[in-house]
């Protein structure tokens, strides 16, 4: 075996779940299930690589477009030639079909297990591959948390969040504009110092955002995330204007190609690519740069397991514009604390570093894997 041989020899997709037991009410429903689509890279010479695909709530479908015409399309390439292999994927399947999210989804995972083996190939950090530097990243408490519940309580949990060191947290709206605002108000008057940010998970119309804005403004929030579906491009130019507290949106976005429209409008001043998503990390780092000729910063939106997360952070810290990293502080996520390590922590700055370890620097449980088989049916209810 030649160690020197990254011509890509194996490519699998596997469709993993678990049963929630306890979730937060968001505007998306209440989870019932956590889904993930991991994707395992191998070369010739033995290196292997690790990425996540965004299961896009069909992790089987995603799985299978990996295991069908995505493996058919790239196997025998180079792993290092990550720009090649997004070509290919894109004249092949995207020019002539279109951003199909699963497609996008899909390659996203290759594309990451990619990096990951650049990475080992050098024996270099991802970051440092991007061309960034091991600093602090700032983060915000996320994931499926803070959901819709009494204030009291809702204030409880920040309490716990900052004791961890949080300096940020992101609130969940959606619930009409009486209880969000009590809850957005309740915690503002408990922590004066905290930076709150809000997401609506698409859950508005534009006369809740018109009345809502007004109430985020005068609580200083940062940003309000996803008031409308991406696709509502008429309603966030609307929006734009109701207010001081920028609008955020990119996670549901998929590649350079709707980025730039989204750029071009003007609305959307936080832009939250996804790394499991809008192509992988190629695509992000070009989504990045867009972004940078129009001043705005990235934070991206985080997926279900590690892979993600640390890939997240070597990402933001190779950036002249990156923004805040998403923790996820759900309180039950089996794909964060078992399936991939070490699990990320922030300091007492509410801070993250990235890791030091070659790629990504993450190790999987491959018997997590086996022993967690898909869960079909919805995630949420």
């Amino acid at each position: 075996m030649n160690a020197m041989d990254t011509k890509i020899d194996r490519l699998e997709a596997f469709a993993t779940s678990f049963p929630v037991r306890e979730s937060v009410l968001l505007g998306v429903g209440r989870a019932v299930k956590r889904d993930a689509v991991i994707v395992k890279v191998s070369t010739r010479g033995g290196l292997v690589g690790w990425g996540e695909s965004h299961h896009g709530r069909c992790p089987t479908a995603i799985a299978d477009i990996v295991n069908t015409t995505l493996r058919q399309l790239v196997l025998g390439m180079d792993a290092i030639d990550v720009t090649g292999v997004w070509t290919k994927i894109y004249q092949k399947q995207l020019a002539s079909h279109g951003m199909g999210a699963a497609a996008c989804m899909a390659m996203s995972g290759i594309d990451m297990a990619l990096w990951d083996i650049r990475g080992k190939a050098c024996g270099w950090p991802l970051y440092k591959l991007l061309g960034g530097s091991a600093r602090r990243i700032p983060a915000y408490a996320g994931g499926i948390s803070l959901g819709y519940q009494e204030p009291s309580t809702l204030c409880e949990e920040v309490a716990a969040l900052e004791a961890q060191g949080y300096k940020a947290i992101k609130l969940r709206v959606g619930d009409g504009v009486k209880n969000d605002s009590l809850r957005v108000r309740a915690v503002r008057k408990a922590f004066p110092e905290i930076k709150i940010m809000t997401d609506a998970n698409t859950g508005y119309s534009v006369a809740d955002a018109r009345a809502m804005i007004p109430v985020l403004d005068e609580c200083g929030v940062e940003w309000l995330e996803e008031p409308f579906p991406p696709h509502d491009r008429r309603s966030y130019r609307m929006a734009a204007g109701f207010g001081r507290t920028p609008l955020a949106a990119g996670e549901n976005h998929f590649s350079r190609f709707e980025f730039g429209p989204l750029l071009d409008d003007g609305a959307i001043s936080i832009i939250q690519p996804d790394l499991s998503k809008a192509g992988g990390i190629t695509e992000a780092l070009r989504i990045a740069a867009m972004a940078s000729v129009h001043k705005l910063s990235i934070n991206p939106h985080t997926s279900a397991t590690g892979m993600n997360m640390w890939a997240s952070i070597h990402f933001l810290a190779a950036l002249d514009n990156g923004g805040y990293y998403e923790a996820d502080v759900a309180k039950e996520n089996l794909f964060r604390d078992e399936l991939a390590s070490p699990r990320v922590s922030i300091d007492s700055t509410g801070c993250v570093l990235p890791r030091e370890a070659p790629g990504i620097g993450v190790d999987v449980d491959e018997d997590f894997i086996r022993a967690h088989p898909v869960i079909e049916g919805p995630a949420y209810v």
